[in-house]
């Protein structure tokens, strides 16, 4: 199975992400892909392949991404080899664009988990990172691509601590792999129980950015 993380900028999914692979990362159901961007290193961030824009499209006519898009100037890979990871029925978590979720849909079995936040938050910690002032940032938190119908999806509203936004993760993708009870279509989730063991945080939620 694929399974697609998708939700707004400042959202914390890349946060989430990192201490989810801290947590299920010797689980070997589980592959925390690792994508490919245009953009230089970020030590403090995501842990993506960093390349320069014509090898990246060198790389795309070669076949070597299943997806890729481009966003705010940058082009960005999923790589082509999570076919096998998913013919050989493992878990492939990968962090995309919503735009990409139809097309990754007709080639793969797919789950989506939507990471949110309120909208007041989201413009918090956006204009605390200098990326969007707030008229933009109303702005763009009001645009939104619908999902495809039919598509399993839950969504993660991660406004608390790191610590239990990951606790919301995890439960969500055990639930993938079978561990716990199925959800509805499009379920609402709550703090996962205090069972899964979690790496300590020290930061707060608002400060996890995407």
């Amino acid at each position: 199975m694929l399974v697609l993380i998708v939700g707004p900028t400042g959202a914390g999914k890349d946060t989430l992400l990192k201490a989810a692979r801290r947590v299920l990362g010797s689980d070997r159901r589980f592959r925390f892909v690792q994508r490919t961007i245009t953009r230089p290193p970020d030590p403090k961030g995501e842990e993506y392949e960093s390349v320069d824009e014509k090898t990246f499209v060198a790389r795309r006519e070669a076949g070597v991404f299943a997806l890729a898009w481009r966003r705010n100037g940058c082009h960005y890979g999923i790589p082509a080899d999570i076919g096998i990871d998913v013919a050989q029925g493992r878990i492939a978590v990968a962090n995309v664009s919503r735009t990409l979720v139809g097309d990754a849909a007709l080639a793969y079995p797919v789950r989506v988990i939507e990471v949110t936040a309120p909208p007041d938050l989201l413009a918090r910690r956006l204009a605390a990172q200098g990326r969007l002032d707030a008229v933009g940032a109303a702005s763009r938190l009001a645009r939104a691509v619908r999902l495809p119908d039919g598509l399993l999806s839950e969504t993660i509203v991660n406004d608390g601590t790191i610590e239990q936004g990951t606790r919301r993760l995890v439960a969500a993708l055990l639930r993938a792999a079978g561990q716990a009870p199925a959800l509805s279509s499009r379920a609402m989730i709550d703090p996962a129980p205090s069972v899964v063991a979690l790496p300590a945080f020290s930061r707060p939620a608002e400060a996890a950015l995407s």
